[in-house]
């Protein structure tokens, strides 16, 4: 008789993401918020609810994210993240350093909530969002993923318009 290993099934949430990454490529955005997030309008933006931890949520999107070749993450923390103090929310602490734990030293980009916020709105009438909300109650946790070519950065675009530039 031999052994068998079987992998618990993926959460709803983790499959929906995993049929929609092929689909998303650069300027499109991941979410993964709060419970209070709000439920936003633009159509272009697909909210879905997790049921889920928050932070497993965040490690399963960076694990999706390395498993494609085509995109890489450009994440956007709120700017009042460092400043939530415990008093006012319980377990922020502990939620930051979990946080920074997930995302492994990616860069992130630090901007104040009501910016980030707009900068979905524009994003979202013209591109896909995919929002996963998670069972999280502290404020200012969400962490915002705007999607960046894979396979071609900034400094090849750069390089590539200095040299149209320079055509006659």
């Amino acid at each position: 008789m031999t052994a068998s290993t079987s992998s618990a099934p993926s959460p709803a949430w983790r499959i929906t993401l995993d049929q929609r990454l092929p689909l998303l490529g650069h300027r499109n955005w991941i979410v993964v918020a709060d419970s209070a997030y709000p439920w936003q309008a633009s159509a272009g933006i697909e909210t879905i609810d997790t049921g889920s931890d928050h932070v497993a949520v965040v490690r399963g999107v960076f694990e999706a994210i390395a498993g494609s070749r085509h995109v890489r993450p450009v994440v956007h923390l709120d700017a009042e993240l460092p400043f939530v103090p415990e008093a006012h929310a319980p377990g922020i602490a502990s939620c930051r350093d979990a946080l920074a734990a997930a995302l492994g030293g990616l860069a992130t980009v630090s901007l104040p909530h009501e910016e980030i916020i707009a900068l979905l709105d524009e994003a979202g009438r013209t591109f896909r969002i995919v929002l996963l909300k998670t069972t999280l109650a502290l404020p200012y946790t969400s962490v915002f993923v705007r999607l960046d070519c894979g396979y071609w950065s900034a400094e090849a675009e750069e390089a590539l318009r200095s040299v149209i530039a320079a055509s006659p």
